[in-house]
């Protein structure tokens, strides 16, 4: 045997005891053949146990990433794993955001950056945002000064933060969804070679599939907590209308099971019930919720609305063709499907509570308005009368004011009646007579009950009360509700729609519509200070002021008439100014007092014709 065939020999005897290649390459081969041969060999051994093990760790991985079930805890395994498996200083990850429409740093292993770890990558920019936006491998040996990606001082800043000189990413995709991007960087310019960019291409593969079947099964499991949570919540709801609960039982329930603040508000923006911290809702400021932008969304579009500036969601509560309100929440974040449902499940039993209360009302306001009718036209035996008052909790000997609201067409009769039955409070009865809104309030002062309702009803409208009284309602109820109808026509007739007073404070108007005119107190009401002070000086500022008037305003003329000088008219007018306040030669005023003069001539017997002429 020559030195050829020993050579050939003990290269077959290494490879066979699995000497490595530099053992191999130190045996002597006179015409290095055979060590060539031997030393390829090596190498395809070597190779076929390094793809045997990443195999091997592929299959460990999948293995492993498949028993994890938190998808944080996913991620920080899939880049530890990419980190041992290339032998990298760094492996990082970034998932893709729709909304935003790039990846941001999901999770990293081998990093000390914080500025790194916070990294954006819009799509297209840097080394990442090319595989993310094209979906294909890249990798750089030296990326910092590598021209073929579109650097961008953020990314710079992040890579020279951490150090890193060689990158390689690969992107996480399953079928047409893509994922993100799986990356192994160095801190030293280290190239990658074919085969590293496989096998990282293989965890990433494996860790796409691992992710989409994660967050499936976390869909699947929010899909069924959720569905669960809303039939929780379904038969809470339905708990408390079997119950016989009303709307705050409803808001409360809501609020409880979102943990936020919680408005019902009415058809007409008023609040009907509140839960949590909510905003407050008086009347003005009620509608100043009910005229949000959230409220308007949800009117629009008859669907559950979200004000995300605002922080408020909002669904209408109505019966088929009939709206009943809006609920309003607030504080609650964003609410999922079953939320939502949570929420809508909640409009409809609280449209069917306020139906129920309706049906309820509207029942009791027939009583109510048969017993109005009753006592305003006189019919009916009066202890019955009184009987029924006290059966609905009015006391028939009190004194009443009789009330009676008018509003423009643009506000339904039976909207009014509800409202006036709210406004006017729970001593009172409120009802319908003759087409006409009335209301039975017990007060010792008819204008001022007027003027409280109508300003309660304001927000419906332009609303009027007109008032009479009081009166007993034992006593002559059918003549103060003629007057009190007649009141609020004068209010229309002198443009004073949307006010209530009584025909007492309509002036010279209100003698005209009452029903028992009450010519001596008007003539003292306007008169009593000028006939004071005669009584008790034995002055004459009453006939002063009648020729005064007589003659058109003119003192000369009435010291003509009077038979004085002018100079005494004069001081008697000051003296009148000083009784009767210094408007009192305005034209209202002034007509007024005219009014009560010839009122009082008049009831003393004299007659208008034989009056003293006025002076022109």
């Amino acid at each position: 045997m020559d030195a050829h065939d020993d050579s050939a020999m003990t290269l077959l005897r290494l490879l066979a005891e699995g000497a490595p290649a530099s053992e191999l390459g130190s045996v002597a081969d006179p015409g290095g053949e055979a060590r060539e041969l031997a030393l390829r060999v090596r190498a395809a051994f070597d190779s076929r146990r390094r793809r045997e093990a990443e195999l091997t760790a592929l299959v460990e991985t999948a293995r492993d990433l498949a028993a994890l079930r938190d998808p944080s805890g996913i991620l920080e395994a899939i880049v530890r794993r990419a980190r041992t498996l290339i032998g990298t200083d760094v492996a990082y990850l970034t998932l893709y955001d729709p909304r935003a429409g790039d990846t941001f740093m999901r999770a990293t292993d081998g990093s000390v950056s914080v500025e790194f770890q916070s990294v954006r990558l819009s799509l297209g920019d840097g080394l990442g945002g090319l595989v993310a936006s094209t979906h294909k491998p890249y990798w750089s040996a030296d990326y910092l000064h590598d021209h073929r990606f579109q650097h961008t001082g953020t990314i710079d800043s992040a890579v020279g933060d951490e150090g890193l000189v060689s990158i390689c990413g690969t992107p996480l995709t399953v079928e047409d969804e893509f994922v993100g991007v799986l990356f192994a960087a160095n801190r030293s310019p280290r190239p990658f070679s074919p085969d590293q960019v496989a096998l990282l291409g293989s965890l990433a593969a494996l860790a796409a599939v691992s992710i989409v079947q994660t967050r499936s099964a976390e869909e699947v499991r929010r899909h069924t907590a959720g569905v669960e949570r809303a039939a929780a919540a379904h038969d809470r709801f339905a708990e408390l209308v079997l119950a016989g609960g009303g709307v705050d039982d409803i808001t409360k329930a809501l609020g409880d099971l979102l943990g936020g603040w919680v408005v019902l508000l009415g058809s007409e923006g008023e609040c009907l019930s509140t839960h949590g911290d909510a905003p407050p809702t008086d009347d003005s400021r009620a509608g100043l919720l009910a005229d949000s932008p959230v409220v308007r969304m949800t009117q629009a579009s008859g669907r559950l609305a979200h004000d995300a500036p605002g922080d408020r969601w909002a669904i209408g509560v109505k019966a088929p063709q009939t709206p009943l309100g809006v609920l309003v929440l607030g504080g609650v974040g964003v609410l999922d499907d079953a939320d939502r449902r949570t929420v809508e499940r909640a409009s409809v039993v609280t449209a069917l509570v306020l139906l129920f209360e309706r049906t309820a009302a509207e029942a009791e306001q027939r009583v109510r308005t048969d017993l109005v009718a009753d006592l305003v036209s006189g019919r009916g035996d009066p202890q019955t009368l009184a009987s029924r008052a006290r059966g609905e909790g009015v006391d028939p000997t009190v004194p009443h004011a009789v009330l009676v609201a008018d509003a423009d067409g643009q506000v339904p009769r039976r909207t009014l009646l509800l409202a006036a039955h709210a406004a006017a409070g729970p001593d009172s009865v409120v009802g319908e007579h003759d087409g006409r809104v009335v209301a039975l309030v017990p007060s010792d002062d008819a204008h001022q009950a007027a003027g409280e309702l109508a300003r309660r009803l304001g927000r419906l409208g332009r609303v009027s009360v007109g008032a009479a009284g009081p009166v007993s309602l034992g006593d002559d109820v059918p003549a103060t509700w003629a007057e009190a109808v007649r009141t609020v026509q004068a209010l229309e007739s002198l443009g004073l729609g949307g006010t209530g007073a009584s025909s007492a404070h309509l002036g010279f108007a209100g003698l005209v519509v009452g029903s028992a005119p009450d010519v001596d107190g008007y003539v003292t009401d306007h008169l009593g200070p000028l006939l004071d002070y005669d009584a008790r000086r034995g002055s004459e500022l009453v006939k002063t002021l009648q020729a005064y008037f007589d003659a058109g305003g003119s003192p000369r003329h009435a010291a003509t008439q009077l038979h004085v000088h002018v100079n005494t008219v004069s001081q008697r007018l000051e003296r009148i100014s000083a009784l009767l306040g210094p408007h009192w030669q305005q034209p209202d005023p002034a007509l007024e007092l005219q009014l009560a003069l010839r009122l009082r001539r008049l009831s003393a017997g004299a007659s208008p014709a034989t009056s003293p002429p006025r002076r022109r």
